[in-house]
């Protein structure tokens, strides 16, 4: 498990993985391209959902996490992806009917397909 040399991981959390058969690898201090990828996404989760809602408790942020999961894999478009969504999304064409949205993440986001009238 690579982690980085923050405090959070104290005695109890070492000792835990240890038991579990886990080898701990630790990046060097100060250095997050090291863990670009997780490093990535954090900043999407935060940046995306979490700055823009109040959570209160912790099944509402499970809740949270779980609608902008999915509408991260199946709405977001990804530039490494030829701007489709990890789970890919047929092209629809201009016969279907106009575009209309739909909201995701409790509307926070919004994802557009086309709809007959």
């Amino acid at each position: 498990m690579l982690r980085d040399r923050d405090r959070i991981f104290g005695d109890d959390f070492r000792k835990q993985v240890r038991d579990m058969g886990i080898c701990e690898v630790l990046s060097a201090p100060r250095s997050p391209w090291q863990r670009a990828y997780v490093e990535r996404v954090i900043g999407s989760i935060r940046r995306e959902c979490l700055d823009h809602v109040i959570v209160f408790h912790e099944n509402a942020l499970r809740r949270t996490l779980n609608l902008y999961f999915d509408y991260y894999h199946r709405s977001r478009t990804h530039l490494s992806l030829g701007k489709d969504s990890p789970e890919p999304r047929a092209i629809q064409p201009l016969e279907m009917g106009s575009v209309v949205a739909l909201p995701q993440v409790g509307g926070l986001h919004h994802r557009y397909e086309r709809r007959a009238a």
